[in-house]
């Protein structure tokens, strides 16, 4: 009897926890499709006039496949640096580049490291949705490498011994170029020619073959190649930095831009600058008006002949003094597109209008213009000796260990006897050790301040200097100071790059692989729901509701980042854990430690390998159901009540879902871990969903079963299964 009335007192709080975990629900979807359809829902507020608030729009981040965008190579000068340093100097670069990519707000910048098979360091930048590609490239490529030095004082000249080896060596080089030159020019052929007596290892073994080629890949070889007709070989040995060259051109022809089907153009070109108050870096106090009718006077007077005068008299560009404006050749793809449209499309010859882009107002001289030529060619290359093959490079000056990743901050400053602006540094801990040994073993002597190469400054060390700080002195003018600055503090380099390939990905391309991929996934939830609903019935529906709630969750979660998502899922499960089962506690902080190494707080981005993981993760989150549903069809036909042949299908399944989750959760952080870019995606989105569908399936779908009266239920055994009890 007190059984009977313990049920009763137990059953009615039962129900009203059931009631409020489906409350929680509704909230839950309520809030995940705001989130999943702000835009929909704020323009029917405004249709209806409805007296409710918007709510943010939260757009999806998409990556570089998707969004479009510009993925840049870069090859880091690792030469002088042992093989113990490498890794971390590359390391550093990586992170420098990505600071830099952060200040023009990319969305997800993706910067990689890649070790080449022949010990290449490569760096990968992949800029999603990037909107100026060229002042990106300007910028990166501008990264200061900022190096300290001290005087080489064991610079060593070559024996007579070695003197004779070098010109013996050589004299032997040239007569054996000239000797495979004579083959060449009397019919031999030359791909077995080049595999024979080529010793450039990257062709050799294709018979010297370079592609297509055009100036800025080769440019010794292509101002070698452009002389000589196709199909022909050069009838001199060319010589060239390092050795000599036969060339032989197979064909010629005009580079066809691969996005517009048009002939590539170069232009020849030189411009003047006059910036405004609000762009930054900006020093010429001139408003926007201003500048413009400056510049317009400017026009007035320019002339062809006066133009570079004029430029070293008014462009606030920085180093114009000296350049004159001048552009050199250029493409199309490397200017701001503004400045790009004026300077194609004008005559040779002539000063533009002013042309307003970012950096200010422009007067353009077009100078000249030419077709792109593409040359394909094969060579065989005959390498020479130099002095430092024998006795290494030899400088006046060498590197200590103090380079730009030591830096932690540098500012403007005014030099305090003639008012000069100088650029003040400060070093970190480790950079601030180094910069102390360096000033006490070279009291009395010059210490040079190198910057991109260049001696900027050499002071003399009276005393040894501590507290880690350094004054660059130069010929700075306060806008130079200033620009030096900004870029210091954005990184300097450990080591130089250079940028190897440039691709551009269209954003077309990425609305169709979008639309291809949800019409996929579209497709693959109906056949789902109709499996679902068709097979298992009620419950089926029940599941199908769950996957709802598991698209809406997962959606949303890729929009408000891993941060909210941490929490939101950690939140779920702890809930879960505590109400259902224990097991469910370790998932919350499972899914912590799994968000927290995909990237801590920052953003999901969804690729097309990452939309793929997320559609394969919806089929996935039914298997869970299926394998209750199909615990609960043999508990019924071992005659269990239909109410306990729920709650055992339920318990029974558990350790399946269980261990089959872990075992894909091991995996997708296998792959995170240890894999990048399209594999990695994949490996996150499905992580989550796995996650996820762990909500869905247990919770949700035995929430929605229990909702129902089991008394009701047994009335309508048909709606669970066939299987009579």
């Amino acid at each position: 009897m007190s059984d009977n009335i313990l049920q009763k007192l137990l059953k009615p709080s039962a129900r009203g926890k059931i009631w409020w975990v489906f409350s929680c629900v509704i909230i839950l979807v309520l809030v995940t499709s705001l989130i999943d359809f702000g835009s929909y829902y704020n323009k029917a507020v405004d249709k209806f006039k409805a007296p409710f608030p918007h709510v943010k729009e939260v757009p999806f981040r998409l990556g570089l496949d998707l969004l479009g965008g510009t993925q840049l190579i870069y090859q880091a000068d690792v030469s002088a640096l042992s093989s113990v340093e490498k890794g971390n100097a590359v390391e550093g670069v990586r992170n420098v580049i990505e600071r830099r990519i952060n200040v023009f707000g990319v969305s997800e910048p993706n910067v990689q490291i890649n070790r080449t098979s022949g010990g290449d360091y490569r760096i990968i930048v992949e800029m999603a949705g990037i909107k100026d590609v060229n002042q990106a490239i300007k910028m990166i490529g501008e990264t200061p490498l900022l190096e300290f030095k001290e005087q080489n004082n064991e610079i060593r000249k070559m024996t007579p011994e070695e003197t004779k080896k070098l010109e013996d060596y050589n004299k032997t080089a040239e007569k054996q170029a000239t000797e495979v030159l004579g083959k060449v020019i009397s019919g031999g052929d030359f791909k077995a020619l080049a595999l024979a007596f080529s010793q450039d290892e990257k062709t050799k073994a294709l018979g010297g073959d370079l592609g297509w080629i055009i100036e800025k890949d080769n440019q010794e070889v292509y101002n070698l190649a452009k002389n000589i007709a196709a199909g022909k070989i050069s009838t001199d040995l060319g010589r060239v930095v390092g050795g000599f060259e036969i060339i032989k051109v197979e064909d010629r022809k005009v580079k066809i831009n691969p996005f517009t089907n048009t002939e590539e153009k170069e232009v020849k070109a030189s411009h003047l600058l006059i910036c405004y108050t609000n762009i930054t870096g900006c020093e010429s106090g001139l408003t926007k008006e201003q500048a413009l009718a400056k510049i317009n006077k400017l026009k007035q007077q320019a002339t062809l002949t006066n133009f570079k005068d004029l430029v070293k008299q008014n462009s606030t560009e920085p180093g114009a003094r000296e350049t004159g404006g001048e552009l050199g050749w250029f493409g199309a793809g490397i200017m701001v597109k503004p400045f790009e449209d004026q300077v194609f499309k004008q005559a040779v010859g002539t000063i533009s209008a002013p042309v307003e882009t970012e950096f200010g107002w422009h007067l353009i001289y077009k100078q000249e213009e030419r077709k792109v030529e593409e040359i394909k060619a094969s060579h065989i290359f005959i390498k020479n000796m130099t002095k430092e093959d024998i006795i290494g490079k030899q400088t006046e000056w060498k590197n200590t260990e103090l380079t730009g990743k030591n830096l932690k901050s540098a500012a403007v400053e005014f030099n305090s006897r003639d008012g000069s602006p100088e650029v003040s540094l400060v070093f970190d801990d480790q950079g601030a050790k180094m910069f102390e040994d360096i000033t006490a073993r070279n009291i009395s002597k010059p210490v040079a301040i190198y910057l991109d190469g260049y001696p900027i400054s050499v002071p003399k060390v009276n005393e040894k200097i501590t507290g880690g700080k350094a004054v660059i002195s130069g010929k700075f003018d306060i806008t130079e100071a200033k620009v030096l600055t900004q870029r210091l503090n954005a990184g300097a380099l450990p080591v130089p790059i250079e940028l190897v390939s440039q691709q551009t990905i269209g954003a077309s391309l990425g609305q169709q692989s979008v639309t291809d991929s949800m019409k996929a996934g579209l497709i693959g939830f109906i056949v789902i729901v109709l499996f679902m609903i068709l097979f298992y019935r009620l419950p089926g529906l029940m599941a199908v509701f769950a996957l709802i709630v598991y698209s809406l969750l997962v959606f949303a979660i890729f929009k408000i980042g891993f941060s909210m998502a941490a929490l939101l899922l950690v939140g779920i499960f702890l809930l879960i854990g505590i109400t259902i089962n224990s097991w469910f506690i370790l998932f919350a902080f499972l899914s912590y430690i799994l968000l927290y190494f995909i990237g801590g707080l920052s953003p999901v981005t969804l690729t097309l390998a990452g939309l793929t993981g997320a559609i394969v993760s919806v089929g996935m989150a039914v298997d869970a159901n299926i394998l209750i549903f199909a615990r609960m069809k043999e508990e019924i036909a071992n005659g269990q009540p239909l109410s306990l042949a729920i709650e055992n299908g339920f318990k029974r399944a558990w350790p399946s879902i269980r261990d089959s989750n872990f075992n894909t959760l091991i995996t997708c952080f296998i792959l995170i871990m240890f894999t990048t870019s399209a594999v990695k995606g994949f490996a996150i989105t499905l992580g989550l969903g796995v996650i996820i569908s762990m909500f869905t399936a247990i919770f949700i779908t035995r929430n929605f079963l229990n909702l129902i009266p089991s008394a009701w239920l047994e009335k309508r055994h048909g709606l669970i299964t066939t299987i009579k009890k």
